[in-house]
């Protein structure tokens, strides 16, 4: 039987230019989580199968080809040695171009990375203040190990707390009820099909909308990477996928008087290089996005972080060495990298816009609106990067520093390709 989605076990261009949040979402951590099981996938057997000598060649005929690609220059660093993921890619997230990557179209299993793509395609549709009666229907079909956030039956959550859920947890339980308030995981896998062909990630196919190792579903650390970079658009999915640690709805309990009261418990985020763990510590700059883990994926990690104006994001599936958190390791290494031969390496490809996209629009001085935000297409920061260890009653932002520009409403203004819109930093 295959594993599900569990957490990885211990495991001037413009005046527009993307900046990124280096600052993180703190909750307080003063409630204890429930004792519900978190089914762990444990290490996941070599996949047998080498990548396809002609993949595909969606953003450059490099990308197509088999094995490490990168055109060093004069200076660059060589990449990292002992990267032993599959597949990876590193590119720029504001301009598109891809720094390197290694069998970057292969078609894998893609874990929970998948809910990347969920998000990006049901966040628009429901306002975070709307509240779901949980019922048994909602919880049908969910794949036996799945990683859970905990959802009771006949419970109220409200968008914010299912997504929360899906981000932090990974909650493939938050992943169903938000199908079911989508008219069924059916319905949900083809809008989701549909949005990947839009964003031109043609090496994805959905069958389940959680990740849940199903017979057929693939992507490829390309498909993955502008998953991420269109979720990044959305100031909800910034938000959520950098959030560190969350309170989260409980169940009702009545006493002998007949007071009905709700209790919560403390979430926390499994991305590694969000949070930090004993082997490895929180990565300089992340701002999220997504991991997985099951058994036929094995871990699979997708990063977004800025350094110094730079904004780089990072894909990697399936690391062959089975060292704890290694996923984290090679996605930390592969992004240092990027930051020191930014600059100094001719692209080997570029992340392609979404179709109907107009790719040759220049942003003018009157095209931005500071201090407005929609949840679904205009975008704030979020959170990314506080200090390891601290925590606090209430939400405690360390938001990263200076100028918050906002796109203005109506239409995606587009630089070069199509880069992030304005984040803030970190205020010194």
């Amino acid at each position: 039987m295959p594993a599900t989605n569990s957490t990885p076990s211990a495991s001037s261009k413009t005046a527009l230019r993307p900046l990124l949040v280096t600052s993180a979402t703190l909750l307080s951590l003063s409630l204890a989580a429930p004792a519900f099981a978190l089914a762990d996938a444990g290490p996941s057997p070599t996949p047998s199968a080498s990548p396809p000598a002609n993949m595909s060649t969606v953003g450059g005929e490099q990308l197509g080809k088999a094995g490490t690609q990168v055109n060093l220059g004069t200076g660059a660093p060589v990449l990292p040695k002992d990267i032993s993921a599959r597949s990876w890619i590193v590119s720029d997230a504001e301009s598109g171009e891809v720094l390197a990557a290694h069998n970057a179209h292969w078609r894998l299993p893609p874990a929970s990375t998948l809910k990347m793509l969920f998000a990006d395609t049901l966040l628009p549709k429901f306002p975070k203040t709307t509240e779901h009666k949980v019922v048994l229907s909602d919880l049908a079909g969910i794949g036996a190990g799945s990683s859970m956030v905990g959802i009771k039956e006949d419970e109220t959550y409200t968008v914010h707390d299912l997504w929360l859920g899906v981000f932090l947890r990974s909650g493939n339980d938050a992943v169903h009820v938000l199908s079911a308030m989508n008219d069924g995981v059916d319905k949900t896998v083809n809008d989701m099909q549909a949005h990947a062909e839009e964003l031109q990630a043609l090496d994805t196919q959905v069958v389940s909308p959680d990740g849940y190792d199903a017979k057929g579903q693939v992507s490829s650390a390309y498909d993955l990477t502008l998953f991420a970079r269109s979720g990044l658009q959305k100031a909800d999915f910034r938000e959520y996928a950098s959030t560190v640690s969350a309170k989260f709805p409980g169940e009702t309990t009545k006493d002998k008087k007949g007071k009905t009261t709700r209790g919560s418990f403390e979430i926390q985020n499994t991305n590694r290089l969000l949070t930090g763990d004993s082997d490895i510590s929180q990565y300089q700059g992340i701002a999220g996005v997504k991991n997985g883990n099951t058994t036929n994926a094995g871990a699979t990690f997708t990063g977004v972080a800025e350094r110094n104006g730079k904004v780089l994001l990072v894909t990697v599936m399936n690391p062959e060495k089975a060292e704890h958190n290694e996923v984290y390791k090679e996605a930390a290494a592969l992004l240092d990298w990027g930051f020191q031969a930014a600059g100094k390496v001719e692209p080997v490809g570029e992340l392609v816009p979404p179709q109907g996209v107009d790719t040759s629009a220049q942003p003018s001085a009157n095209a931005t609106t500071p201090g407005t935000d929609t949840a679904s297409s205009k975008p704030v920061a979020a959170s990314a990067g506080a200090e390891r260890g601290s925590s606090g009653v209430g939400i405690a932002l360390a938001v990263a520093g200076g100028l918050l520009v906002l796109i203005a409403a109506g239409s995606f203004l587009v630089n070069r390709r199509w880069p992030l819109p304005d984040l803030m930093r970190r205020r010194r």
